[in-house]
């Protein structure tokens, strides 16, 4: 395995590039950033918006904190139950039928941006959206892989072990465990299609084989 540093304008410059790579052969394509909290998912996804409307891109940011399943579901076995937080609190059933089937070859193109709003345990009745052919969905958050959802483009930002839990709230580390089954079962960096080391979120390094 290597690994190479890169600079956080370059690592947007080589999203971009490779959106546009996967544009080729796809009326939308469908970008994954994933990771946990601590990795800055969502910064990643937000700095990849302008560069590719630069590009003539439609852009659509959504975030897998707002497809959450209820709270009478995702506490089911408490507040703090790790396996719950991998297997349960994505509702990905309503991701796939909201936001990424639409954007299937042939699809609408009629997106839902948000489904539920967690903090009040409601729905948070936001309207559709047409995004159009050539457009770009930029989804981020933790847990996404190994879900057989379709996308055109994966990107996780990985973090070993220590630097997770340096990195990671103190009311958040609860959540640790989860992580460490998400790499031994889905081996995140194997699964994507741009792995991307940020023990230091700051100072991003390239992983490739």
């Amino acid at each position: 395995m290597r690994v190479t540093p890169i600079s956080a304008e370059r690592l947007t410059a080589l999203v971009a590039d490779r959106v546009e790579q996967a544009a080729r052969n796809a009326p939308w394509v469908r970008v994954a950033v994933d990771g946990a909290d601590a990795a800055r998912p969502g910064a990643l996804a937000d700095a990849l918006v302008g560069p590719l409307r630069l590009r003539g891109r439609p852009v659509l940011r959504v975030s897998a904190a707002d497809f959450l399943r209820p709270a009478s579901i995702r506490l089911e076995y408490g507040r703090q139950d790790a396996d719950a937080f991998h297997d349960l609190w994505l509702d990905d059933g309503a991701l796939l039928r909201e936001v990424l089937a639409p954007l299937d070859p042939g699809g609408s193109g009629r997106v839902l941006p948000s489904l539920w709003d967690a903090v009040a345990d409601r729905a948070t009745r936001a309207p559709y959206t047409e995004l159009p052919p050539g457009g770009v969905l930029l989804l981020d958050g933790p847990l996404l892989l190994g879900r057989w959802l379709p996308f055109e483009l994966t990107v996780h930002l990985a973090m070993g072990p220590g630097a997770l839990a340096r990195h990671t709230a103190g009311a958040e580390r609860w959540t640790l465990p989860a992580f460490a089954r998400y790499e031994e079962e889905t081996r995140p960096r194997e699964a994507a299609d741009l792995a991307v080391k940020v023990d230091d979120p700051r100072h991003p390094a390239l992983v490739e084989p």
